[in-house]
């Protein structure tokens, strides 16, 4: 083998995933067909799922650190939701692409993993042992495992001839970073009475500190060709329409006619050959869900991948990444399309869109129904299917990020390892008071540190890949649960601990072996 995983494509899906493997110590070759790093800025912003799995890893405070990238409200069909008091822990940021992909970059390159560029993948065969992949400069490699990260045009994809099924794009609309002056004034999504839009999110600032935006517009006749270049008349021209004299184009520093093509691959695994963000799924860019999501299938398949090449993994564990990852894809493709329909892309201002959208403005009013859509907007509301593991409401959840004292949740997961958070060893609380977990009967004091004796026996013939933490308070959550290293709850009560372990960290260590 020339490495245990080869990741084609280095955008933010793959690159995020390489830092898992990284995590992992996992040796690994990542590979680009294009000769230098893209700098257009792509996707826009960072939903808070992937800022917490970011800052699990200890780079969301570097990444942000990178610029000005400030928190913003997000939206459902261009419908606003609001920042909450009793909203997520990290609100959507406003992150381009760009920054991302040259963040992971040198923080990869600091580790010692650089992406290999003008690597253009031309052949693929795979067999019990692992996978080749040959190039088009006529080298190949040899890896155990392949993953997929090249991209809605993904030639892994081709030449697995894997099924891609779904919506063929119908119509393209307008997506460009500009300077403007005037845009301070108007709302994020606007509409014009003849049917014409324009959609604004805010992307930092340019080199001298100026305002750079991402501006989306399309309506009625602006649905040209892909390959018909949008030109900066194209764009004083929708200015002018949605906006009247009040928002002009100082600068035009890119732009891209996208369809509303919606397709999902049918099967995320292929043997030894895996695909991943938009290799797997693809849908109009709202509410930066593309970039998100593959970036959020490389968290959950990174730490199996590893258990794979370390050899503790179950033997399911592999295909728990199609079980996880396809329905939370479909349930984007699905919120993508409704968007879409309320949205009225097509500018028909069609009366019973237009009474749809008028209904469903007035119930995004209120807070349990902003609170959903923002969840799944964001991926917090996805609950992984975990069979098997109980019943309990934590299980196939993120963990709660609870204050443990010296240290969050989030912290303990830094290492990549699983995490048992357990019950305290010894009760913090005066003899006599009722247990705050257990507000019932004060000798539930001595049940709370039997169960805790009891659970650190359980784990430790699995403690060369678990690591058990038990709280220095009790009253800060009061279950034990066990946390796999994509920050999801796989089990959390009193009774099945030990089976968990095995299902989702495979056989116990042999005595005697550390």
């Amino acid at each position: 083998m020339d490495t245990e995983v080869l990741v084609v494509g280095a955008g933010p899906t793959g690159m995020t995933l390489a830092n898992e493997l990284l995590t992992a110590g996992v040796p690994t070759v990542l590979v680009d067909r294009l000769a230098r790093r893209s700098e257009l800025s792509k996707a826009g912003g960072v939903q808070s799922r992937t800022l917490e799995a970011l800052d699990q890893r200890g780079l969301l405070e570097p990444l942000l650190a990178t610029g000005d990238h400030p928190v913003t409200t997000g939206h459902f069909a261009g419908i606003p939701l609001p920042l909450r008091s009793n909203g997520p822990r990290l609100p959507w940021r406003s992150v381009p692409q760009v920054v991302i992909e040259g963040f992971f970059e040198r923080h990869l390159a600091e580790h010692g993993l650089y992406a290999r560029r003008g690597h253009e993948l031309s052949g693929l065969a795979q067999d019990h042992d692992g996978v080749t992949a040959t190039f088009a400069d006529g080298s190949a490699l040899r890896a155990r495992y392949l993953v997929a990260a090249d991209g809605a045009h993904s030639t892994v994809r081709s030449l697995l001839r894997a099924a891609f099924p779904g919506q063929p794009g119908t119509l393209t609309i307008v997506a460009a970073d500009v300077r403007l002056s005037g845009a301070d004034r108007v709302g994020s999504h606007t509409w014009s009475e003849d049917g014409h839009w324009a959609a604004l999110f805010p992307l930092g600032t340019d080199a001298q500190g100026r305002p750079l935006r991402r501006l989306v517009i399309g309506g009625p006749g602006r649905s040209l060709p892909r390959e018909i270049p949008v030109t900066e008349d194209e764009i004083r021209d929708s200015l002018a329409t949605v906006f009247g004299t009040g928002v002009r184009l100082l600068e035009l520093r890119y732009a891209r006619r996208i369809t509303n093509a919606s397709r999902q691959a049918e099967r995320y695994r292929h043997g030894r050959v895996f695909l991943a963000g938009d290799a797997a799924h693809v849908h109009l860019p709202l509410g930066a869900q593309g970039m998100n999501t593959g970036m959020q299938d490389a968290f959950n398949l990174g730490w199996k991948l590893g258990a794979a090449v370390h050899g503790w993994a179950p033997e399911h564990l592999l295909d728990t990444y199609h079980a996880e990852r396809h329905p939370a894809g479909a349930a984007v493709l699905r919120n993508v399309r409704a968007q879409s329909l309320l949205m009225d892309w097509t500018g028909t201002r069609d009366p019973d869109v237009l009474a749809a959208r008028e209904v469903f403005t007035g119930l995004a009013q209120l807070p349990d129904v902003q609170r959903h859509l923002a969840d799944l907007m964001s991926g917090t509301a996805v609950r992984y299917p975990m069979p098997g593991t109980g019943d309990h409401p934590l299980v196939g959840r993120p963990a709660p990020d609870l204050d443990l004292g010296p240290t969050r949740v989030h912290e303990l997961l830094r290492s990549g390892r699983g995490i048992l958070l357990d019950l305290p060893d010894l009760p913090d609380v005066p003899s006599g008071l009722p247990h705050p977990s257990h507000p019932s009967h004060p000798s539930d004091l001595s049940d709370a540190s039997d169960l805790s004796d009891a659970s650190a026996k359980i784990v430790d013939p699995w403690s060369d890949r678990v690591d058990r933490v038990a709280r220095m308070r009790s009253g800060s959550g009061s279950e034990p649960m066990l946390i796999r290293p994509d920050g999801y709850v796989c089990w959390a009560g009193r009774d099945g601990l030990e089976a968990a372990l095995g299902h989702w960290f495979g056989e116990p260590r042999r005595a005697g072996r550390r």
